[in-house]
């Protein structure tokens, strides 16, 4: 694989690893929101479970940044994205006491994140099939990184 193609899958991943670390972070350092969130859609252990998905996308994230083990984090991230748009982000919202028209423009937020999550699928699927690339912790672990 030329080096510019590696360039673009560092870059990828980099851009991939983001979000799931600034998230990550979040929940850890304040999960009320989250834990709001996963209460409100009827899951028990909703400051728990936040917390452990914090967990999850922290590590994940850095896995996915410096290139370890990204086969196998990119499934996990592809299904965590489907779940969590199915579950929290695809479902209608309906906010008492706001006007009609502010539950409509949240619901339509709502679903731009859901197709986003849909979307970050196909990516860690992308990541997962192609592998980290030559700049990774997996290519100087030896581990296969991407088909030739």
């Amino acid at each position: 694989m030329s080096n510019v193609n590696n360039t673009v899958i560092l870059v990828a991943r980099i851009l991939l690893a983001f979000m799931f670390i600034y998230t990550g972070f979040g929940k850890l350092s304040d999960p009320s929101a989250t834990a709001g969130m996963v209460a409100g859609a009827g899951i028990p252990a909703a400051t728990l479970l936040t917390y452990v998905a914090g967990l999850f996308e922290l590590v994940t994230g850095l896995c996915v940044l410096v290139g370890f083990q990204v086969r196998i984090v990119g499934w996990l991230l592809a299904a965590f994205c489907v779940f969590t748009g199915v579950v929290f982000h695809l479902p209608t919202v309906n906010v008492p006491d706001f006007p009609a028209m502010a539950n409509g423009w949240i619901n339509g937020l709502n679903f731009v994140n859901f197709l986003k999550n849909i979307t970050l699928a196909g990516a860690y699927i992308m990541l997962a099939t192609n592998g980290a690339g030559a700049y990774s912790l997996d290519a100087r672990r030896g581990a296969q990184v991407a088909h030739a």
